[in-house]
């Protein structure tokens, strides 16, 4: 489970991220670590069916287009990304995006936006779009996870849900819900205990295997993986999407490309920085851009609905030892085998067993830690965890990150221009000068023009800015609103100690705000603001 841990030394806030063990990686050898890769990869692989089939009838289409666009995309991904040990397939963030398009217009419409939407990860691959995920402030990404953690969770609660007489879903009651029930728990009870006892075979697979064969032995009457669809088939095949080549076309599939893009990108980097946290590694965020639009490129043109990284199948593989490529890359390929050649078997596998190893993953992935550090935290940062939780699972993932990016920055837009103040005190030549603290931008343009008194000072005002900073156009426009009002009133001021960034930014819009900067051997940097109002 990963623990976020808050505290303060110095008057720096500081975070910990602490991992127990069911996280722990350690040194192995590289036969076992082999083992425990090929065994993570074949733990994930069985809870991708599912989770794949599943996305596949959200977005209307056939199970084969979920299960190869898992196949594609985890083997593309895991053999190129950014982050070795995540796990990426069809996600249900996409499918939701995906269902209107193939309710309009089919789908190799949603094809041929899959290929788009690949071309523009890799654009934004290319042009390292990938770090400005560090904009992204730790609330947002504890709401993303706990918001993540209770989206997999009411996807789980679907097992639940049976076909009733007239062909409506109902909820299972009476002896189908305590066996279901019962199956879940014992899953859950080995994945806990099991590691206890040894740590050769992960505890997931070990789970899903004693219940399946639990199931098989009894003759137990429980919904199975072959309950949703049958997942045998063949290769993928070579497709180009049939769709016209025409302008019409573009404008169709862009803005679902664009929508589709950005979500997977948002939901793939954020995955990747917490296995990075978990696992205390670092990945390439621009390197994961390129290889999730590749593998959706790819994935268009063979028939698949395309994906992104898995939160869920991520953490199944880290708690279970996955550390390096061979894991996604082995989980890839062992779905393909179920597809050609085991799906007799894996469609007898209880859908109990998975839904077990999904709550086991929803207890490791949801930050528990966020209750205790609620009422410590300052109150907006808990607004926001909350905000972007809530927004996860009403709406979406990009919704809610967007959404909570902004909210955060005009949160600390609004503290920083309470942070702008003035010393004012009356110089040895008879000139006022007021000594500034604080940004000077858009957020504190008012408050600063309220700290001068042009009709009351005296004819020459120095305004030194060596605690403050000019940060953008509103700043300079506050500037120069100030000048002129003192330019009326007959008077003149002069801006010392101004920094190299901020003398650059005043001579760049000098046509806008009609400045000219000049080196004043008393100031040391000056600025002289002379309006001509007969122009």
């Amino acid at each position: 489970m990963c623990a976020f841990y808050f505290g303060k030394t110095s008057g720096y806030v500081f975070v910990q991220v602490k991992t127990n063990r069911l996280f722990s990686g350690g040194e192995m050898s590289p036969l076992i670590r082999i083992k425990t890769e090929l065994l993570s990869g074949l733990t994930v692989s069985l809870a991708l069916v599912p989770e794949a089939v599943a996305f596949a009838f959200v977005a209307g289409v056939h199970p084969l287009v979920g299960l190869y666009a898992a196949f594609i995309v985890g083997i593309i991904t895991a053999v190129f990304g950014g982050r070795p040990g995540m796990v990426s397939g069809a996600t249900g963030a996409l499918a939701v995006v995906m269902v209107s398009l193939v309710a309009l217009h089919g789908v190799e419409y949603l094809f041929a936006a899959v290929v788009l939407m690949g071309i523009f990860q890799i654009l934004a691959g290319i042009f390292k779009l990938g770090k400005f995920i560090r904009m992204v402030p730790h609330p947002v990404m504890l709401g993303f996870v706990n918001g993540l953690a209770i989206v997999i969770f009411l996807a789980q609660l679907g097992q639940f849900k049976i076909t009733g007489t007239q062909g409506e879903q109902e909820w299972m009651s009476g002896e189908s819900l305590y066996l279901m029930l019962g199956l879940v728990a014992l899953t859950m009870v080995i994945i806990f205990g099991m590691p206890k006892l040894t740590k050769a075979i992960p505890a997931p697979l070990i789970g899903i295997g004693v219940v399946s064969l639990l199931v098989i032995g009894l003759n137990l009457d429980v919904r199975t993986v072959g309950d949703l669809a049958s997942i045998g088939g063949g290769l993928p095949e070579f497709h180009i999407p049939s769709v016209p080549l025409t302008l019409e076309t573009f404008w169709i599939v862009l803005p679902f490309s664009l929508i589709l893009a950005a979500i997977g990108l948002i939901e793939s980097l954020l995955t990747l920085n917490l296995v990075s946290e978990i696992t205390e590694t670092h990945g390439g965020a621009s390197k994961e851009c390129v290889a999730q639009g590749v593998a959706n490129t790819v994935t268009g043109f063979f028939g698949g609905m395309g994906g992104c990284a898995m939160i869920g199948q991520s953490m199944i593989n880290v708690s279970s030892g996955g550390r390096q490529r061979l894991s996604g890359i082995s989980a890839a390929l062992f779905l393909l085998g179920f597809i050609l050649f085991g799906s007799s078997l894996i469609e007898r596998i209880p859908l109990a067993a998975l839904v077990g190893v999904m709550f086991m993953v929803v207890v490791g992935t949801f930050a528990w830690s966020s209750f205790r550090i609620i009422n410590k935290i300052p109150l907006s940062d808990a607004f926001v965890l909350v905000l972007v939780s809530a927004i996860t699972v009403i709406s979406d993932l990009a919704v809610a990150v967007v959404v909570g990016v902004i909210v955060s920055a005009l949160v600390y837009a609004w503290n920083s221009a309470k942070k702008i103040h003035a010393i004012s005190r009356i110089g040895e030549k008879g000139s006022k000068e007021y000594i500034m603290e604080g940004p000077l931008f858009f957020g504190s343009a008012a408050s600063f023009l309220e700290l001068f008194d042009p009709k009351n000072d005296p004819d020459d005002v120095i305004i030194d800015f060596q605690g403050s900073r000019v940060i953008d156009h509103s700043g300079l426009q506050a500037i120069d609103s100030l000048a002129e009002r003192y330019s009326n009133a007959g008077k003149q001021i002069h801006l010392r100690h101004l920094s190299k960034d901020c003398q650059a930014l005043l001579h760049k819009a000098k046509n806008m705000v009609e400045i000219s900067v000049l080196e004043d051997p008393d100031y040391g940097v000056a600025t002289d603001y002379q309006k001509n109002f007969a122009e």
